[in-house]
């Protein structure tokens, strides 16, 4: 019978496991985005009207205003949604929010 990833990490010593979860952090980043939309840092720039320095400093940030991230993620043609999960509870999708 075939094993779930959940159950092999699970196995895995703890500093393991947190090393690959920090990677997986690394790997969705606001570039990854741009990158995986197959646009450029100025081309993104153009359509948000900034400069291409601009881009790149925001994708370097790790903090951001929901409106900002919104912006980008539109500039790139995508929508962002925002979910909130709580244990033994439907997710609810806020709405109207960094408008």
């Amino acid at each position: 019978m075939a094993k779930k990833l959940d159950d092999i990490l699970a196995e895995l010593p703890a500093e393991r496991q947190a090393g690959i979860a920090a990677r997986a952090q690394e790997l969705a980043t606001l570039r990854d985005l741009r990158l995986a939309a197959e646009r450029t840092q100025c081309e993104l720039a153009a359509s948000l009207n900034v400069g291409q320095e601009a881009i790149s400093r925001l994708e370097k940030r790790s903090d951001m205003l929901l409106s900002t991230l919104r912006r980008y993620v539109e500039g790139m043609g995508g929508q962002l949604d925002l979910v909130v999960r709580f244990p033994d509870r439907p997710p609810v999708s806020l709405k109207h929010l960094a408008r």
